[in-house]
């Protein structure tokens, strides 16, 4: 069937958190309601990983009819489950996995705490690619383990990863995990076969474990091709943790449902036990429907996203380039995130939030949410209808003249 992702779909009385909270300054998982921005004047939130388009229609379908059922009582993921699930690797990305190695948890971001709560302990480090999702730092920090940074190379408006400094840190034996954020957010590097290696046999030298966190694998835009990193060899699959999840792909975060796979027997085991000892265990019966759903039903659907999304982007980076360029547009090979460079305002983080969202009323991710790094860039959700894009664009461009 054809989606219309052009229609705008109120989202505001639904306790979103895209449309009716922002971030407060007292830290990443800390938000503030806020009213100022709705009404006739409404500002555009175009911040957190949530899309504004419905979820697939037989996802849509499947909920209903679960729902109409009336009983939820305690529930397992059965076997259709865990099928959809190999399934969808081995279609969407060649990657051959079996079922024992899915270990479900309610998201990504749990499953980063509970996995440097099980193989990193206090005292000791890991390392992440600044500017890098705020919560690797917080699955670190709220571990009491220390953060090493291996900040990316910016160089002629693309990212790249600095090799030389990753030798060098990965050599600190206090180092136990590197999380990789790939495709990574916000920077929206698809990382090659290449540098995942290259990457991989660094941390395989230095008995370092890899935790990959590949939520954003299956939005990838025309011209990029994703690589899993357990499938580059049988050794990387030993010495790695792949975190996924529907959520992001097929629009269904408020689902609470994600499958880290993990190849290593004894890795899992551990793992799974810190899962038991902090009581997380099998939950949301709706979040299994929607995954079973969309894996075996909703691959039309995402590939009608992706289009759409490409349209985004591109009416995003000739709008940009003929009328605000001063602003330059870090073009994203994956996510529907847009690392915007606005170091060209000349303006300070104050400055430029006050331009962004009391003037323009637009709210955008702040790049310093990412970390210093990410000074002077602001990140711009474009999984919206092509009307958002378009009016948050013509209101950045109205408050840098002004």
């Amino acid at each position: 069937m054809k989606y219309n992702f052009d229609k705008e779909i109120r989202r505001r009385g639904t306790n979103s958190i895209k449309w009716e909270y922002i971030l407060s300054d007292k830290g990443v998982f800390q938000l503030k309601s806020t009213d100022r921005f709705f009404g006739k004047d409404r500002a555009l939130p175009m911040w957190i990983a949530d899309m504004d388009f419905q979820s697939p229609k037989p996802v849509i379908e499947a909920l209903t009819k679960r729902a109409q059922h009336g009983l939820y009582g305690y529930t397992k993921k059965g076997d259709a489950y865990f099928e959809a699930v190999v399934n969808w690797m081995q279609k969407r990305h060649g990657w051959k996995i079996r079922r024992e190695w899915i270990t479900t948890t309610p998201g990504v971001v749990t499953a980063l705490a509970m996995l440097v709560r099980t193989f990193v302990k206090p005292g000791e480090k890991v390392i992440v690619q600044p500017p890098v999702y705020g919560p690797f730092y917080l699955a670190a920090e709220f571990n009491g383990v220390e953060v090493v940074k291996n900040p990316l190379i910016y160089k002629n408006g693309r990212y790249e990863m600095d090799f030389d400094d990753l030798k060098r840190k990965a050599r600190d034996r206090k180092v136990k995990m590197l999380i990789l954020c790939s495709p990574h957010n916000p920077v929206g590097r698809v990382w090659t076969r290449k540098e995942l290696t290259r990457l991989g046999e660094i941390c395989i030298k230095n008995n370092i474990l890899v935790v990959s966190d590949e939520i954003h694998g299956d939005l990838i835009l025309k011209g990029n091709k994703f690589t899993p990193f357990a499938r580059i060899s049988k050794e990387f699959a030993h010495n790695s943790v792949i975190c996924t999840a529907p959520s992001k792909t097929f629009n269904m975060a408020g689902l609470s449902t994600s499958n880290i796979i993990i190849p290593n027997k004894d890795l899992r085991a551990r793992f799974e036990m810190t899962l038991l000892n902090n009581a997380l265990l099998d939950a949301s019966i709706f979040g299994g429907q929607a995954l079973e759903t969309a894996y075996n039903h909703g691959e039309e659907w995402l590939d009608q996203v992706l289009s759409y999304l490409q349209g985004n982007l591109d009416f995003l980076e000739d709008y940009i380039a003929k009328n605000i360029p001063q602003i330059k547009v870090v073009r994203p090979e994956g996510t529907y995130l847009v690392w915007l460079d606005c170091r060209g305002l000349g303006l300070d983080q104050a400055a430029r939030k006050h331009l962004m969202e009391d003037e323009a009323r637009v709210y955008l991710e702040q790049g310093e949410v990412f970390g210093p790094e990410g000074a002077g860039f602001e990140l711009m959700n474009i999984a919206c209808p092509r009307s958002i894009v378009e009016e948050a664009l013509a209101r950045v461009k109205r408050a840098v003249e002004k």
